[in-house]
């Protein structure tokens, strides 16, 4: 720092130096030049106002008469004297201090003459700085003589000087004062922060900080910040990942981890490459104003295949549906994600408004959406959204097959039901191609799946995957089942396959989880009576118990059931009025569609109408927050409910359950589940409901709230085990190895026939 000091005030002092004399230089010369011009517009006016009087003596040949003239004017400022020629250049009278200096005719004199015209010139006569002007003279327009004006010009150098020193003066005191303000700067602006920040980073090394404490007063750095963020914030997950690898190693335990599982995907792909096709994208690229703003959304499966695409540098190929997404790829619709530090390719898929409204709202959302869960939705089957489901799922093929098109083994995970036909037509032309597909949603009875009018196509495409995954069991035979009663097949309930056009699927289930390390305990996390205040006063309510439930508004999830539960507990248990607060978080949802744009209305209007009948002036039983709330918000309030309600009437999995219990660090809370949901299979202690009972669902409120804290504790001690041993990067792992260790022992006559499908597809 010493060193770039002292070489920083040497470069300023020379560069000050150097930009001071030369702009000094240019003043000097600008004054110089000015008083040259006034010193010639001085002779040429003395000249033109003498002219008439000395052609007049001339004229009457008064030698007398011209020399008084030329006395009279010796004496002016800086005005050396005159001279006075005739026609042959000859002296006629003369300043007598000129004399000597005008013995012979000036060459200004003579060109004057020559010329017929006023002639000036700066020059040094005897070491004197004289200017000479010479003027002819005239009578009846002929050259009667000419007159010299004689002025001393010394005085000019003497100004130039006198510029010169004070400009000398000038750049020391500005280096002076420069040089001890640079040092002030660096001092106080950079080698203070630097210093600090290298505390910081030592610091950091040693394990003595958080990563999230970065310095501050690195402002001015900030490329530099960004990146010293970014490492600190590498060497922190580093560190973490090692100690809770040696925690585990020394607990006996196995649970799983990011690195872990990239360690794991790694071994298994054998130098394959993974390409995971999915409707949402991991990053979402927004136009802010005039910037671009990078979101990530909240997804468990982004949080779980992340992971390995960055370990194995992979493709996600999804749906480009952010405003500035078009501005962030490249010419091939690719982009390297993360942003702050890429790992792996973005694919992006661009759909038209009638594309994604016939695709995704039209045939996924209105139509096997509803199809799958039993909740009393008719689904709605268009055949123009069954055209655009098809050219979609096909638009979605070859963007795939373009990206694995230079790759030997690769390996492809389809996500959820929006891409039923995908895997048959990547099989078809990539037979050799690994394929699994994980169906997030319920996969209903057969007689249910029979409403569907393309249930054989829908099936069939499924069947072109290796691999298909549920999350619970009796979703896999009620796949099973349908196969069985749908297309021709054999199908083997010994090992849960499915063989078809001699090709073999196998059908497994995978319970999904969250991400337990992701929601560890922050250091200054404030108890739950003192968040669980701190909430309900921000939302103007005064209670003494708060319950809480997560949901996208769907209708599904059972809200409305919910609610009415909350109005028969009030009812039947009066002593909790005033005493009882639930906050509904309602994040909106296909809201264009008509059954969703109900649904919010009808969950508004309950909650309006419950709270009419009970609300006091500080405390209302219901809070319904129906807007999006980020995972730190949410979080705050899973710490801080005691009672958490899952009410779904049928769900695939619902994480909210299981984050819910991986936020509870004090052990503490109640979770009341629906026994429709799939982690009622696993999250055996908590309080299993059926949603459409609406006195059991309020039984359940008061039974959570009256708990004992020692039977809470332990509730929630073996939910907590379960969800970390069974996160979501455990059910990443085995999903992929499960692919990954399929035989692939398809026939050279059964690839034929996938072969010959395309082609009669085309």
């Amino acid at each position: 720092m010493r060193l770039l000091s002292i070489r920083l005030i040497v470069f300023l002092i020379v560069g000050i130096t150097l930009v001071s004399l030369a702009s000094s230089y240019y003043e000097a010369w600008g004054e110089k030049r000015g008083l040259r011009r006034d010193l010639e517009r001085r002779a040429e006016v003395l000249g033109e106002s003498l002219a008439g009087n000395v052609e007049r003596d001339l004229e009457k040949d008064s030698a007398q008469d011209l020399q008084r003239i030329v006395e009279h004017f010796g004496n002016r400022e800086h005005l050396s004297g005159l001279a006075i020629y005739g026609a042959q250049a000859n002296l006629l009278a003369v300043t007598p201090q000129l004399a000597s200096t005008l013995a012979t005719v000036p060459l200004v004199m003579s060109q004057a003459l020559r010329e017929n015209h006023g002639v000036g010139s700066f020059q040094r006569v005897s070491g004197a700085s004289l200017h000479i002007y010479a003027l002819p003279l005239h009578q009846h327009d002929e050259i009667i003589g000419g007159l010299v004006i004689v002025h001393d010009a010394s005085y000019i150098r003497a100004e130039s000087l006198h510029i010169w020193r004070q400009a000398f003066l000038r750049v020391l005191a500005y280096v002076f004062l420069i040089v001890l303000i640079t040092l002030l700067i660096v001092r106080w602006s950079i080698a203070a922060p630097i210093a600090r920040t290298a505390l910081w980073m030592r610091a950091l090394r040693t394990g003595q900080v958080s990563s999230r404490q970065h310095a501050a007063d690195l402002d001015l750095f900030r490329p530099l910040v960004q990146e010293v963020a970014a490492f600190a914030e590498s060497l922190t997950q580093a560190r973490s990942a090692a100690e809770t690898e040696a925690r585990l190693r020394d607990t006996g335990e196995s649970q799983w981890t990011a690195d872990r599982l990239a360690v794991h995907v790694r071994t298994r792909l054998d130098n394959g490459r993974l390409f995971v096709v999915s409707n949402r994208q991991p990053y979402v690229h927004m136009w802010r104003g005039k910037s671009v703003e990078v979101i990530v959304p909240p997804s468990g499966v982004v949080t779980a295949i992340e992971p390995v695409l960055r370990a194995c540098d992979g493709t996600w190929v999804a749906h480009g549906n952010g405003d500035a997404d078009l501005e962030t790829v490249d010419e091939h619709d690719r982009l390297r994600v993360p942003p702050e530090d890429p790992h792996y390719t973005l694919r992006r898929v661009w759909l038209n408004e009638a594309e994604e409204e016939g695709y995704y709202y039209g045939f996924a959302n209105e139509g096997i959406w509803p199809l799958c869960h039993i909740a009393h939705t008719r689904p709605i089957f268009r055949a123009e959204d069954w055209k655009y489901y098809q050219a979609v799922n096909l638009k979605f093929a070859d963007a795939l097959l373009e990206e694995m098109k230079d790759v030997e083994k690769p390996i492809v995970l389809v996500q959820d039901y929006h891409f039923a036909l995908l895997p048959r037509l990547i099989k078809e032309k990539r037979p050799e191609a690994r394929v699994a597909i994980f169906w997030h949603i319920p996969w209903p009875n057969p007689e249910a799946f029979d409403i569907a009018p393309w249930r054989r196509e829908v099936v069939d495409g499924l069947l072109g995957a290796d691999l298909i995954g549920f999350h619970i069991q009796s979703h896999c035979n009620n796949f099973l089942h349908t196969v069985d009663r749908v297309v021709e097949s054999r199908v083997d309930w010994e090992h849960f396959s499915v063989r078809r056009l001699d090709h073999l699927t196998l059908v497994r289930r995978f319970p999904i989880s969250v991400d337990f390390s992701d929601v560890q305990e922050p250091e200054s996390t404030p108890d739950s009576y003192v968040e669980r205040s701190a909430l309900l006063k921000a939302l103007g309510v005064e209670a003494t118990f708060m319950g809480v439930g997560v949901d996208r508004v769907d209708y599904t999830k059972g809200i409305l059931e919910r609610f009415l539960a909350i109005e028969r507990f009030l009812d039947k248990y009066s002593r909790y009025q005033g005493k009882f607060t639930f906050v509904q978080i309602g994040a909106p949802s296909r809201s264009h569609l008509k059954r969703y744009h109900d649904l919010m209305a009808e969950v508004e209007a309950e909650a309006t109408r419950i709270n009419g009948r009970f609300q006091t002036a500080k405390w209302k039983p219901i809070v319904f927050l129906n807007r999006q709330h980020n995972h730190h918000e949410i979080q705050r309030y899973y710490r801080a409910a005691d009672v958490c309600l899952v009410t779904s009437l049928h769900d695939g999995m619902n994480l909210v359950a299981k984050e819910f219990v991986a936020a509870r660090h004090d052990e503490r809370g109640v979770l009341i589940l629906s026994c429709f949901t799939g982690a009622a299979h696993e999250l055996h202690d908590a309080l299993q409901i059926n949603p459409y009972d609406i006195d059991q669902t309020a039984e359940a409120i008061r039974t959570a709230l009256e708990m004992e804290p020692e039977e809470k504790e332990l509730r929630m001690q073996r939910m907590r085990k379960t969800v970390r041993e069974h996160n979501v990067y455990r059910w990443a792992a085995t999903l992929i190895a499960e692919l990954c260790e399929l035989r692939m022992d398809a026939s050279d006559e059964s690839k034929e026939k996938l072969r010959a499908s395309a082609a009669a597809r085309e």
